[in-house]
């Protein structure tokens, strides 16, 4: 049995690649049943993500049909191989296990040590278990996956420090704010660092959350997913005193947010303090609203310097990942090895119950012809005793002809034999 993965991810396929590959919820469970049917492939699982597809399959064969998988894709999405092979990578056994495991733990992603890729595999592996794909040794994997993956974010501090500047913007609001829930958030913009800032605030408890954008619908769109209030830009001015904090990002060329207006807001709050967070190149909100008392504004650049070291703190709590994950990957061989031998220990205890059965039938027929008990109980131990040990005296007899000092080696240590004196 061989493990073994094949995929593409950011780093090395264009996204008009990436999409084309992708596994839709409504296609993997037939997509997956397919896959399962191949070849040699006795376990299967995808991981479909927006940076990456990968393909996880247990293979009956000691060297995996790759090409085979391969054909697969292209044929089941319509997609001429040559186009995405080249951007393909693939691992089998202990690389593979090396893969999944930095995979989990953020170790592979575009933002070094991000969670969502976590929730992302627990995703695939239970869609190839709602699939019927998966079997022991996959399934162990993807377990022995997830704890690897907690212990890394227990042991280091790959996700302590925020690395985007929605993140680091929100945190530096919880820092500011004793208590996210009393406060009002007002987000001006509707693109994907919004979003992203939205969900942030959202999860941290903020208590509303105002949305406003040149297109109102897109506003809107946005706000229905964080149960938020929706503005069009116009209506700004309207608004503007009930945010405490305001973090806007959109592609305008001139300031939204002029000193002016801002300062007309403090009035009405009376001159209780906004938290301003610009995200915008160029900027959304003027230079010169810095200089009014009762408000804090930060830039894209006050953020990057935060960003910068929570990067450095990141990649080296990397470092101590590895190093975990160099222990799990020789953990988890270990009981793959255990599981290969287990048909060898299946097989060697079955010839053993044979021989007793043998010599068992033969005790009992020196009984029922009245042979005394204590006689036929001696000549079962005999025969059962020469019966196990003539084939491993012959294969040790034979070793030694051989010169195989390594086989007797391996007998003593296999019989734990003390040595003869």
């Amino acid at each position: 049995m061989t493990l073994l993965v094949v995929g593409i991810n950011y780093a090395n396929a264009p996204l008009s690649i990436r999409e084309r590959l992708a596994y839709p919820a409504e296609i993997l469970h037939s997509s997956l049943q397919e896959l399962r049917r191949l070849k040699d492939v006795t376990e299967a699982a995808i991981l479909s993500t927006c940076n990456r597809t990968e393909f996880y399959c247990a293979c009956a064969a000691a060297i995996p049909n790759q090409q085979a998988l391969i054909d697969w894709v292209a044929e089941n999405k319509n997609i001429s191989s040559q186009e995405f092979a080249p951007y393909l990578y693939s691992y089998t056994d202990s690389a593979f296990i090396r893969h999944i495991l930095r995979v989990a733990c953020g170790l592979d992603s575009m933002i070094l040590g991000e969670p969502q890729i976590l929730g992302q595999m627990k995703t695939a592996y239970q869609a190839a278990c709602d699939a019927g794909t998966l079997g022991k040794p996959l399934g162990k994997l993807f377990q022995h996956t997830f704890s690897a993956a907690k212990k890394v974010r227990t042991d280091t501090a790959i996700g302590a420090s925020p690395v985007s500047v929605a993140f680091a913007a929100v945190q530096l609001a919880q820092q500011i704010f004793d208590k996210l829930s009393d406060q009002t958030a007002l987000l001006i913009g509707a693109g994907e660092t919004i979003e992203l800032t939205a969900r942030h605030l959202s999860r941290q408890g903020i208590g509303r959350i105002i949305i406003a954008n040149r297109t109102y619908d897109k506003a809107h769109s946005l706000a229905c997913l964080f149960n938020g209030y929706a503005i069009s830009l116009t209506e700004l001015p309207n608004h503007l005193a009930e945010a405490d904090i305001v973090i806007s990002s959109t592609a305008s060329q001139l300031p939204i947010l002029g000193k002016g207006r801002v300062e007309s807001a403090l009035k009405k709050r009376k001159h209780k303090p906004i938290f301003m967070v610009d995200l915008a190149v160029p900027r959304d909100i003027e230079a010169e609203v810095e200089q009014l008392q009762d408000v804090y504004l930060y830039t894209v650049d006050d953020l990057q310097h935060t960003i910068d070291q929570n990067m450095n703190s990141r990649r080296e709590a990397a470092q101590q990942a590895e190093e975990i994950i160099d222990t799990q990957v020789d953990h988890f061989m270990a009981w793959l090895r255990a599981q290969e031998a287990q048909s060898t220990i299946r097989d060697y205890r079955k010839q053993a119950e044979q021989q007793r059965d043998e010599a068992l039938q033969k005790a009992l027929v020196l009984l029922k012809n009245g042979t005394p008990a204590e006689q036929a109980l001696e000549r079962l131990a005999h025969t059962l005793t020469n019966k196990l040990m003539h084939t491993p005296s012959t294969q040790i007899r034979l070793a030694a002809e051989n010169e195989r000092q390594d086989l007797i080696a391996a007998i003593h240590e296999i019989f734990k034999l003390d040595k003869a004196q």
